[in-house]
């Protein structure tokens, strides 16, 4: 029941009916013990134990006589259950009945008789050993039962000595009880805390008086030194037996609550603990930090704290509140970092708490997991931040230990070894990169050494991730997130350098050992083995080559999904960088290597090594450069820093070059700027700084390059940055409405936006000119051909408009813009309003399909294939009306042409037809259609049999969806 609250008069009325129950107890067994026969020999055996102690002297104090008869009851059962035992000789088994249960010891207690046991410990505990405790320890008795709290106003320890002789006598005999298996469990699991509060105060009670250094005598304390030493011993001995995390929560109970201004917890009966001695505190953080430096203390110090909270054994929805309890498992992660007293210093105490740490992250219980891995976190991290040299040395050195064992230049003998040798099992590595994920991507704030440590691992983390893509494993997603937490999370100067290492362009990324490589293992991870030789050169070739290519290509997916800090656009950038110092022709020559020294074939490679070097460093550049080009999307540059970096980069390049970068290249970055300036995105003081960086650049270009239009262009540029837009030439002006999209691009731009509802004579008539600062699409450089621009500048400033009458005019006038991004673009544009549907747009059908049909005259074939997309789009929504069209287009000139198609327009005609018909399921949409010419597949005049062969391979497939 609850603690009663009875005074007065009815607390007296209590307290006389307990003692008069007591005595009248007492008399009924002496009575039983003189009349009844049968328990003649329990009489004899009490009178034995009794003559060999000293504690069950009769006395006057009612409450104690009954303690010592309870006493020496309990004394005589565990001596007859012992000689039952011993005499007991079981029965052979029986096969013939298997099934049955084996016969049970004499000793064994039925369930009455447990119950009954109980009862006597607990009238034990309460009447002999909870009264004479000091103040503070142990749970007092007021905050246990209604009983309980009546039998301290019934008890009277009397003096000091007498109280210390009680106790000390009830202590031993519980402890020898204990003794007997069947008696300690029902002892221990009750009333553990009780008898560990008594033995502190035998072992290790004040002996002196308060502010006095002066010893107390025996006969004031109770106990001579040999007792006190023998309680010690008992202590040590039940320290060492019992359930560990059990253990730990007594001493915790028994530590006591705090000293003062403490705020009581209600949803447990920790509110009810007062304030330890100060000597007990002291003691009870001794033994609890000698059972957490122990093996395995850990986990039971873990357990000890939250068992209680709902986890272990209880379960069900108390664990659930328990694991959103975090602030009691930081709790736990504080006191694992803190050193203990005891040890003699925090490089021993790591070393016996670390690896136990380590293990509280594998646990696979998940009943408990969430909680000891949120322990296991939070002490790690701490103990990282607190003291760093001993947690990478005992903590996070093991646990990336299954990740170094097999890098390149670690000592490793494994020539001797033979193919399919695992050197990292399954469990390790899977653990080892799952306790990554959990500790390392906890940290939104990570110090020096949790980088630094893990940097070591990046290029075996890559690796396994490039395996990981090429299989089905549960490894992908934990390496990867591992790897984009660091190159967020580190400088931006130590990510370059990272990816730089990644990519194999140098570094001090470290990857694994050349005769090692990953497996598929059974349970769905990996294991690192001993790779078999591969004996063919070419063979050893190819794989190397493809391996890297693989890699290059999953780190460019890498960066496509780290966008927050504009990582993927400063690598693009540190490659072009890179490309600029190739095109300045710094590198070695190989007219350098003197082949005279090289005695034969063999010996060739070993001299021109050195020289190749750097030559296949400039090659890997170029196609990382290329690779990140074609993967980049409208994210790739972040902020106007980064535009500014890139056309610094392309500035550097063609001034070190002199005047090698297309012209076209040139145009696009410097319309980039001139977008800029002209109201792309909204300028402030510190955009103009970085602009500024342009000026000599853009003064040197306008110097030297050869052509004048790109010289106008670059002065004026650095006009209008050097006044901050003050003062803007009309060059600028137009090249930054031609970047944006918004300006005529001819007689046809003009005739097909009169039919949307533009007047033609708003437009100029004529030849429209081309404006200063782009050049035409005819351009040509030194060998006379078309040079496409390598980077659509939609990629890097992406400008949407919302579909309307103004916004579909500029799309069709871009259609025809000289510059090739422009015009992609606008023509995908186009194939986006079709595929959505959009009512302005299906009005203009048949324009929109002269629009594309024309442009597949093009010669780039990223404006054909747009166009060509924009044909199957049109013809999947309207096809009665578009293929018709089509095939007239495919079978001859169109009406009133001067002359016949050339034989690559009618074969991207026939790519269209393709594309059309793929989507259509049947001809009963278009039955008019269902005889194509295909005569005139093999008599194209003039046709080269490569063409024939390719549409001949392909127009079947097309003839198939018409027929």
């Amino acid at each position: 029941g609850a603690p009663g609250t009875a005074s007065g008069p009815l607390q007296a009325t209590q307290s006389a009916a307990l003692l008069e129950s007591l005595n009248s107890r007492l008399a009924a067994l002496e009575k039983k013990f003189r009349q009844d026969p049968q328990w003649s020999e329990l009489q004899r055996l009490r009178e034995e134990i009794r003559e060999e102690v000293l504690w069950a002297a009769p006395c006057p104090d009612t409450p104690w006589m009954f303690t010592t008869q309870v006493l020496l009851l309990l004394l005589c059962l565990k001596r007859c259950m012992v000689l039952l035992a011993a005499g007991y000789c079981p029965p052979p088994p029986d096969f013939r009945g298997a099934e049955a249960a084996p016969p049970l010891s004499p000793d064994t207690l039925s369930v009455s008789q447990e119950k009954t046991v109980r009862v006597a410990l607990q009238l034990v505990a309460t009447l002999g050993l909870c009264p004479y405790l000091l103040p503070g320890v142990g749970l007092p008795l007021r905050h246990r039962t209604e009983f309980s709290t009546l039998v301290q106003h019934v008890v009277s320890p009397g003096s000091i000595s007498s109280a210390t002789r009680r106790l000390y006598a009830t202590c031993t005999v519980l402890l020898e009880i204990a003794q007997h298996p069947s008696l300690g469990s029902l002892l221990l699991t009750r009333h553990l805390g009780d008898l560990l509060a008594g033995l502190c105060q035998l072992a290790f009670g004040p002996t002196k008086r308060k502010g006095d250094q002066t010893k107390l005598p025996e006969e004031q304390t109770g106990l001579t030194e040999e007792e006190r030493a023998h309680s010690r011993e008992a202590l040590r001995g039940l320290l060492d037996r019992v359930y560990q995390p059990l253990l730990v929560r007594e001493l915790l109970i028994l530590q006591g609550g705090p000293k003062q201004g403490s705020c009581s917890n209600e949803r447990g009966g920790e509110h009810h603990l007062a304030p330890a001695p100060a000597w007990l505190r002291r003691l009870c953080g001794q033994l609890l930090s000698e059972r957490l430096i122990r093996p395995g203390g850990v986990q039971a110090v873990v357990r000890g704290i939250l068992e209680g909270a709902g986890a272990g054994a209880v379960g069900g929805s108390d664990a659930e509140a328990a694991a959103a309890d975090w602030r009691k498992c930081d709790s736990v992660a504080r006191i694992l970092s803190s050193c203990p007293q005891q040890s003699l210093s925090w490089e021993d105490y790591y070393r016996q708490v670390c690896p136990q740490i380590l293990q509280l992250l594998l646990i696979q219980d998940q009943l408990v997991a969430r909680q000891f891995q949120r322990v296991a976190v939070s002490a790690v991290l701490t103990m990282a931040r607190e003291h760093p040299r001993e947690a990478e040395k005992h903590l996070l050195g093991p646990l990336l230990e299954p990740l170094l064992r097999c890098l390149e230049g670690a000592e490793l003998s494994l020539e001797d070894l033979p193919a399919g040798t695992v050197l990292v099992k399954e469990e390790e590595l899977t653990g080892c990169v799952e306790s990554l994920c959990k500790v390392y991507l906890a940290d939104h704030e990570p110090s020096a050494v949790l980088l630094g440590s893990l940097r070591p691992a990046l290029g075996t983390i890559f690796s396994l991730c490039c395996f990981t893509k090429q299989n089905v494993s549960f490894l992908r997603a934990p390496c990867q997130e591992i790897l984009l937490w660091f190159l967020e999370k580190c400088e931006r100067e130590a990510a370059l350098s990272v990816l730089e290492g990644l990519a194999r362009l140098g570094g001090a990324v470290r990857f694994i050992h050349p005769l090692c490589h990953f497996q598929v293992a059974s349970d769905g991870g990996a294991v690192i083995a001993v790779k078999e030789a591969v004996r063919d050169e070419e063979e050893a070739l190819y794989q190397k080559v493809s391996s890297e290519q693989w890699e290059l290509e999953q780190l460019v997916d890498l960066l496509s999904h780290n966008q927050s800090r504009g990582l993927a656009g400063d690598f693009f950038l540190h490659c072009l960088k890179e490309l600029t110092c190739v095109a300045g022709g710094g590198g070695p020559q190989m007219e350098s290597v003197v082949l005279s020294s090289c005695q034969s074939p063999g010996s060739l490679e070993p001299c021109c090594s050195p020289f190749l070097e750097p030559h296949e460093r400039e090659l890997r550049v170029l196609h990382l450069v290329a690779m990140l080009c074609e993967s980049s999307t409208d994210a790739l540059f972040t902020d106007i820093s980064q535009v500014v970096e890139f056309v610094a980069a392309t500035l550097q390049r063609a001034c070190v070059s002199g005047g090698v970068v297309e012209a076209q290249t040139l145009s696009m970055a410097m319309g980039l700027v001139a977008a800029i300036l002209g109201g792309a995105m909204q300028l402030k003081s510190a955009d103009f700084a970085a602009l500024k960086r342009l000026v000599p650049l853009l003064e040197e270009v306008s110097r030297v390059h050869p052509e004048p239009v790109i010289q106008e262009l670059a002065a004026d540029l650095r006009i209008t940055i050097c006044t901050h837009g003050a003062f803007s030439p009309e060059s600028v002006c137009s090249a930054a409405q031609s970047t944006l999209g918004k300006r005529g691009a001819g007689e046809m731009a003009g005739k097909v936006a009169a039919d949307v509802g533009q007047d033609p004579a708003e437009r100029p008539r004529g030849k429209v000119s081309e404006p200063t600062g782009m050049l035409p699409q005819t351009h040509t450089g030194s060998s006379g051909a078309v040079s496409p621009a390598p980077m659509s500048p939609g990629r890097l400033l992406a400008v949407d408009s919302p579909p309307g009458s103004p916004a579909l005019q500029e799309l069709l006038w871009s259609a025809y813009d000289p510059d090739i991004p422009s015009r992609a673009a606008a023509l995908r544009s186009l194939s986006r309003l079709i595929e959505q549907r959009d009512p302005e747009v299906l009005k203009i059908r048949e324009k929109l399909l002269q629009v594309f049909v024309e442009n597949l005259d093009h010669e780039d074939s990223f404006v054909y294939l747009s166009a060509i997309q924009g044909v199957a789009l049109l013809s999947d929504a309207f096809p009665k009306e578009v293929l018709p069209s089509l095939l007239a287009q495919y079978e001859g000139s169109p009406p009133g042409a001067q002359e016949a198609r050339p034989v690559e327009t009618r074969m991207k005609v026939g790519e269209a037809l393709l594309r059309s018909t793929r989507a259509l399921e049947t001809a009963r949409l278009f039955p008019a259609c269902q005889k194509p010419r295909s005569e005139n597949v093999v008599v194209w005049p003039g046709a080269s049999w490569t063409l024939v062969a390719c549409l001949g391979m392909r127009m079947p497939e097309c003839f198939q969806g018409l027929l």
